[in-house]
């Protein structure tokens, strides 16, 4: 049997071991990441969507998904850059992608002083529909499976996003 070629050269004894059965008991889990370190800048929005697409186009992902995903990584790099980092040139957004076999997890993280999702007024609430702001999150929300904020051990906010594939 033959491997394909996603699979990394490094892992072919080991895939090798486990197709003709001589390695016993282990899972071979073969998943995909890349990582961005992007300065605090509104360019590095539309970059950071510019990568997640061709990130995506490696899979065939389908027209929905990159949509969805084009949605919230815009978002998220955006509160990273203007709200987390306030645009200080000095700070950093990190964002990755990582693809297993049945999703795709993106994660961006600032260096500013944490967020608390709660605290951000409901965009739905007729008293904020016409405010200029406080979307980003009903958007990552609605476009992907799961969102989550955490705070990061070396400062910051990360939020977790993944889409189910």
């Amino acid at each position: 049997m033959n491997l394909p070629d996603c699979i990394p050269k490094s892992c072919c004894k080991v895939a090798n071991a486990l197709l003709n059965g001589s390695w016993k008991g282990l899972v071979l889990v073969i998943e995909t990441t890349t990582e961005l370190v992007l300065a605090s800048r509104i360019e590095s929005i539309g970059m950071a969507a510019e990568i997640a697409a061709k990130f995506l186009s490696q899979f065939g992902a389908g027209d929905d998904v990159v949509f969805a995903v084009d949605m919230a990584i815009r978002e998220a790099v955006t509160n990273a850059v203007i709200h987390g980092n306030k645009q200080d040139g000095n700070k950093n957004v990190v964002v990755s992608f990582s693809k297993s076999a049945n999703a795709l997890e993106i994660q961006v993280r600032d260096q500013g002083h944490g967020f608390d999702p709660e605290g951000v007024a409901d965009p739905t609430d007729p008293r904020n529909l016409l405010k200029s702001s406080g979307r980003g999150i009903l958007f990552m929300r609605t476009f992907m499976d799961e969102v989550e904020w955490l705070a990061h051990d070396e400062g910051g906010t990360v939020v977790r996003m993944t889409k189910r594939l």
